[in-house]
């Protein structure tokens, strides 16, 4: 849990100096792609750039709680084979938030039960070949 934020008019004082947030770049082929994929997870774009002249949006920061990441349109098209990273996200209820995902017409895997996850977790795939694993705290 982050650090208490104490607001001045100021400027924002944090109790003591470490860091108390990452939010990650993602480089995908689709800026656009990527915001309605999440969108569905029940991330928000907090933020976007649309340069001048430029048809489509180039980055935005998307938020969903605590959780929050960047996602940058790539200047190389994004190979699913060498995505070297896995996310895990958190929610309460696995198995409820699996069936939601599966309405809003996603394909999560099968529901697995490792030892670090006794309530279970499952793997999706973002339209980039980002996996994400859906787990418990």
């Amino acid at each position: 849990m982050p650090p208490t934020v104490i607001r001045s008019p100021e400027r924002v004082i944090m109790p003591q100096n470490k860091i108390f947030v990452m939010a990650p770049m993602v480089y995908v082929n689709s800026v656009p792609r990527s915001l309605e994929f999440y969108t569905k997870l029940g991330f928000a774009a907090r933020n976007t750039h649309q340069p001048e002249g430029v048809p489509e949006v180039v980055w935005a920061w998307l938020q969903c709680n605590a959780a929050q990441f960047m996602v940058a349109k790539a200047s190389d098209p994004v190979d699913p084979k060498v995505q070297g990273v896995l996310f895990y996200l958190y929610v309460p209820d696995v198995l409820q938030f699996r069936e939601e995902l599966i309405r809003k017409d996603l394909e999560p895997g099968d529901i697995q039960h490792p030892f670090y996850a006794p309530r279970g977790e499952f793997r999706l795939t973002d339209p980039d070949g980002y996996t994400l694993m859906i787990s418990h705290t």
